[in-house]
């Protein structure tokens, strides 16, 4: 990608590692955040060169690119309010983990001189702040992109050029119902399994008799409670809908066990074993 001027907006976890990703590519990277405390720590480790909480027109005058880091109810309206201080033809995307109707709603009042790309970085902690920005997480990782009848394909491959640079593993585009619909079961359920498991014992000494096993199935319930709030409610039909067929196919295993069935449940994890091997490839 040409070296371009980028702001972001939202200097969280993977606001601050697109930064740094950037930053180490040559690109120019400004931001702007709510916290003054996170734009210090990126401006003196040099992983921006300007930042601000507010009186941040400028930054967004200059911009090439604009990268939406923020929660999915407060996207929108912030690019409604301040799309007005945008330079004609810049690009703009985000990292919003549910796209729904509000990829409609963004594309619907944006300039017809802006254009926005959704994309979706499969990447994250579970921590928050730009204390823990990381780009070395995109190396293993998922790059989503969920383009519309109204992006161009100038738009399109620079949101590939974007994953390319910010370094991630591999890169996909889907439409935006397809991005729901996947997500709504590799990443929304298995946080809703890791939360129910925690919340399903309250032993307050599970800690002392844990495996690894246990660890890794519950990694992710240390949750963001506003931020996986939105996205759930974003998301609400598909992901009840996936919530029911897992409670069907635990049900099923559940029915196995309590019949004796012992092929029957053999067989199960031999599905699991193969279906899994596809991920270690």
């Amino acid at each position: 990608m040409d070296k371009m001027n980028f702001c972001i907006v939202g200097l969280g976890l993977l606001g601050g590692s697109y930064a740094m990703a950037l930053t180490e590519k040559g690109h120019t990277v400004t931001a702007v955040d709510v916290r003054e405390a996170a734009i210090d720590w990126a401006r003196r480790r040099g992983i921006i060169t300007e930042g601000a909480t507010d009186g941040f027109e400028p930054l967004l005058e200059r911009a090439d690119a604009v990268v939406i880091c923020l929660y999915p109810d407060i996207a929108a309206p912030w690019l409604r309010e301040h799309q007005k201080h945008f330079k004609p033809g810049v690009l703009i995307t985000d990292v919003c983990g549910v796209k729904g109707h509000y990829v409609d709603e963004v594309q619907s009042f944006l300039r017809e001189d802006a254009e926005f790309i959704a994309c979706h970085p499969m990447a994250g902690r579970e921590v928050s702040g730009v204390e823990y920005a990381d780009c070395a997480m995109f190396r293993v990782a998922n790059f989503l992109i969920t383009p519309t009848a109204k992006n161009t394909r100038r738009g399109i491959a620079f949101a590939h050029a974007l994953a390319d640079d910010l370094g991630f593993a591999r890169v996909t585009e889907l439409t935006c119902a397809e991005h729901d619909k996947v997500i709504g079961y590799v990443s929304q359920l298995t946080h809703a399994i890791a939360v129910s498991l925690m919340n399903a014992n309250d032993d307050p000494h599970l800690v002392d008799y844990t495996g690894d096993s246990f660890r890794d199935l519950t990694r992710i319930a240390k949750i963001n409670d506003k931020l996986w709030s939105e996205l759930f409610f974003a998301n609400r039909e598909v992901l009840c809908g996936e919530i029911d067929a897992f409670t069907a196919s635990l049900l099923d295993l559940r029915e196995k066990l309590a019949t004796g069935d012992e092929a029957g449940l053999r067989a199960l994890f031999v599905k699991s074993t193969e279906r899994r091997r596809l991920f270690d490839k």
